[in-house]
């Protein structure tokens, strides 16, 4: 429970309307004892950190002017809700974020009526809050809509899209957008949009002048005058703020304002609260604000693990081994050395995807994109028709938004483009939003990929090597976190394309493992006497072993962390019927659902492919297995 005597405002503050209660001298408090509340709650139990600070203010003075949740604030991305949780009823429970049955990370709606749209990716702000209020106009209700989007989430295309829409329309949607400017994304923020909101200068007469003409003047859809003096306006204001681009679109443009002002903030809020139409507040914060630590280390202090308030992070320690991420970041320094056509490309993912080094040993080859997934991939395409070779790491959530350009821009031209695919499979406390679960199965049905998933980190070497020497579109994808251990070497190696290997040699049933499940296939396999396979390649599949063991045992078990649908075993199953073959298989992976944030270990269990539910699995459907014969190691 939250100490009352430390914290006499915000204990007594279970919902906005609590909040409401206050009178407006003391919201500076109650932001101050917000602001010590969240650094002591993510202290306690990690998460996402240095966006929230960056917010407190404007949190406060949302909650505080708008009558939440009948009026709907909807925020992007959603790393900076922390704080918006505190004040919506999860206060005494935000300890408990990210853990298994705890406070989601991100907005989600059926966690909260205060939640009201689900996200977790970027940029989906605008669009979501135009497509409420236009919903609710239509109902004649006049609640308002307000979205929270940061510049770096203002980078993706999709914002732009929702912007030019809502400003274009003849009625004018009742929307306002929050661009929270505070120069940063988890990297720093890059691209041109960033560079001109970072010179910004506001300018209150000009803002004055032109609400004052639109009374004279009238709507500029019916009165020429009003149509002449918002062009001359439009040219004006351009030469002195950042403003141009959002006016043309049709959005009436108000800043940039200090976001840590309180009394501004609530000031300019009550303005633009009885305002009409499509407004944009610009304001600009500091990410880790009040926090000193993560205000010097903004990056560092974006998602954090426990730690102590009074200390800072603890220094980082060496691994005992690598993370899959790691092997990445070093395989692609030293394939860079021995191949001067490569390019390494990133959408705003430096630190997540392992590019730091990268980054700094070839900044001529180093391209990050900001958040423009569909850009990358499309990037990547035109590089590939020139004969480089370009590397795009991303993680498979975030692959999902440039399907459409792997298939038409790389695919159907058949061209040399490598994705190397983090955080594939099961990704754990960040949820649904974030999870790896269907990669395999959209991308082993697009002619030309190749697709691979390692066992181990010598073996995520191995086939991103292969990947980057193979001609055509390939993809390697990857685990969070560290594998089983193995050394990854240093040298280039590749695989042989589509063999699988032979890691023990059964009877009866085969187990065929495809990536981060073979371990605890193999230990299953040997403890029954069946035969296991690190399948190794997703596409194409080693036809000449399976057909042979087809021949050789009674049934096959198909294990990855992928949903089943679609999946790796599906095409196992769909190479056996091209070749008349009936025999029984069992597919295990994840299942035909969204897991909720937990432990990586938890939903392994909970999808049973872990090794203790693969065994029950085919002890359920073989019982007679239970007897163990030997397993012959044949793996080298």
């Amino acid at each position: 429970m939250i100490d009352s005597v430390r914290y006499p405002r915000l204990s007594r503050i279970q919902t906005p309307h609590d909040l409401r209660a206050f009178d407006e001298t003391e919201l500076t408090a109650v932001a101050g004892e917000l602001r010590d509340y969240l650094i002591e709650s993510v202290g306690r139990s990690g998460g996402h950190f240095a966006a929230g600070l960056g917010v407190i203010e404007l949190t406060v003075a949302l909650h505080y002017l708008y009558d939440t949740p009948v009026d709907q604030l909807v925020w992007d991305v959603g790393h900076q809700t922390y704080p918006h949780k505190i004040l919506t009823g999860r206060r005494d429970t935000i300890h408990t974020v990210k853990q298994k049955d705890g406070v989601a990370p991100f907005p989600k709606r059926e966690e909260s009526e205060y939640d009201t749209f689900g996200v977790g990716h970027s940029s989906t702000s605008i669009s979501a809050a135009l497509g409420m209020a236009i919903a609710r106009q239509r109902q004649g209700d006049e609640r308002r809509m307000v979205a929270v989007i940061g510049d770096g989430a203002m980078t993706a295309g999709m914002a732009f899209e929702a912007l030019a829409h809502a400003g274009g329309m003849d009625e004018e949607p009742n929307v306002l957008v929050i661009l929270n400017d505070n120069n940063m994304s988890i990297s720093e923020a890059v691209g041109g949009l960033t560079k001109m909101l970072g010179r910004a200068t506001a300018s209150r007469t000009l803002n004055a002048l032109r609400e004052g003409g639109k009374k004279i003047l009238g709507d500029k859809r019916h009165s020429p005058p009003a149509r002449f003096v918002k062009r001359w306006e439009e040219q004006w204001k351009g030469m002195f703020v950042p403003s141009t681009a959002f006016e043309q679109m049709g959005f009436h443009y108000t800043g940039p304002i200090d976001g840590h002002d309180l009394p501004l903030l609530l000031s300019t809020l009550k303005t633009l609260r009885g305002k009409k139409g499509p407004h944009l507040l610009h304001i600009m914060t500091t990410k880790g604000k009040g926090y000193e630590p993560a205000e010097g280390d903004q990056i560092g202090y974006h998602a954090v693990g426990p730690f102590d308030p009074s200390k800072g992070l603890p220094a980082k320690s060496a691994p005992k081994k690598p993370t899959y991420t790691d092997v990445f970041g070093d395989w692609l320094c030293d394939a860079a050395a021995a191949e001067p056509q490569l390019m390494g490309i990133t959408p705003a993912m430096r630190e997540g995807s392992g590019l730091v080094r990268f980054s700094r040993e070839y900044p001529q080859r180093y391209f990050d994109v900001a958040i423009a997934e569909q850009h990358a991939v499309t990037l990547a395409a035109g590089m590939a028709t020139q004969g480089a070779k370009p590397v795009v790491a991303i993680y498979s959530t975030f692959l999902q938004r440039a399907y459409d350009q792997l298939v038409h821009d790389v695919a159907i031209q058949d061209l040399d483009v490598l994705f190397a695919i983090d955080r594939a499979g099961v990704v754990g406390p960040d949820g649904a939003t974030h999870a790896g679960n269907l990669d395999l199965s959209f991308l082993r049905c697009v002619p030309n990929m190749l697709v691979m998933a390692p066992a181990d980190e010598a073996e995520c070497r191995q086939m991103l090597s292969t990947g980057l020497q193979y001609k055509g579109p390939a993809a390697v994808r990857y685990p969070r976190g560290t594998g089983p251990g193995v050394a990854p070497g240093v040298d280039l190696s590749t695989l042989p394309v589509g063999k699988a290997q032979l890691r023990a040699q059964g009877q009866r049933l085969a187990i065929l493992a495809f990536g981060s499940t073979v371990a605890a296939a193999e230990q299953v396999g040997r403890e029954l006497g069946l035969t296991v396979v690190n399948m190794r390649f997703i596409k194409p599949l080693d036809r000449t072993l399976l057909l042979e063991l087809a021949r050789t045992h009674e049934g096959f078990v198909t294990v990855e962390d992928n949903v089943v649908a679609g999946g790796a075993g599906s095409g196992v199953s769909e190479l056996l019927n091209a070749e008349a073959i009936v025999m029984p298989v069992l597919h295990l992976g994840l299942p035909d659902s969204f897991q909720h944030h937990a432990s990586r270990e938890d939903l392994l269990a909970e999808a049973g492919i872990d090794a203790a539910g693969i065994r029950d699995a085919i002890l359920r459907r073989w019982p007679d297995a239970r007897t163990p014969a030997t397993a012959m190691s044949v793996a080298g």
